[in-house]
């Protein structure tokens, strides 16, 4: 059986891969450029990035990349670089729907490369300034597209989503199963 690498640093893509019972032979993130292009629509980003990750890594077998990338209309929000940009966030996705839009590819050991985008829709609930206060106190809005994690505190500003949870999170299961039966890998 050949190696599963996960070209990603995200623990809950690992806890999500755990789900299914796969769990990578190595993690080895792949380092590239995550700038947006001129013109560059959000699903087109998530998907170009998810496919220059698994392209970049230099381990052998079959390999595993996924970019998230939140968006209200066209905008995309990135990980938060401070507080006061996770608070803005915040603001701007309060009482609003935004698109979460995951990017995943596997590139098998023969050099063939298959992606997917999986997009889901969420509806957060008409924050307070104490709520923000509180979700940006807590820190678990580090390293997150968007400035928040569903998964966490922030799950209890959802009022609705829309398509892949998993997806959410940071990467879809089904899709990804799907990519890699279809690339060769026996699970």
């Amino acid at each position: 059986m050949s190696r599963l690498i996960l070209a990603s640093a995200s623990p809950r893509r690992l806890e999500l891969l755990a789900q299914i019972g796969l769990v990578p032979d190595k993690v080895a993130p792949a380092d590239i450029d995550e700038s947006r292009r001129k013109d560059e629509s959000p699903r087109a980003l998530a998907e170009r990035l998810a496919r220059e990750k698994a392209a970049a890594c230099a381990e052998e077998g079959y390999v595993l990349a996924a970019d998230t990338v939140v968006a209200l209309g066209q905008r995309n929000l990135e990980k938060a670089g401070d507080e006061a940009e996770a608070e803005a966030f915040l603001r701007l996705l309060s009482g609003r729907a935004h698109q979460c839009i995951t990017g995943v590819a596997v590139r098998a050991p023969d050099g063939r490369v298959a992606s997917r985008t999986v997009l889901a829709r969420v509806k957060m609930k008409r924050l307070t300034e104490a709520e923000i206060a509180a979700y940006v106190a807590s820190g678990e809005w580090k390293g997150k597209a968007g400035g928040y994690g569903i998964q966490g505190l922030a799950g209890g500003f959802v009022t609705a989503i829309n398509g892949s949870y998993t997806s959410i999170v940071g990467l879809p299961l089904y899709e990804t199963r799907m990519l890699l039966q279809g690339m060769g890998y026996r699970m």
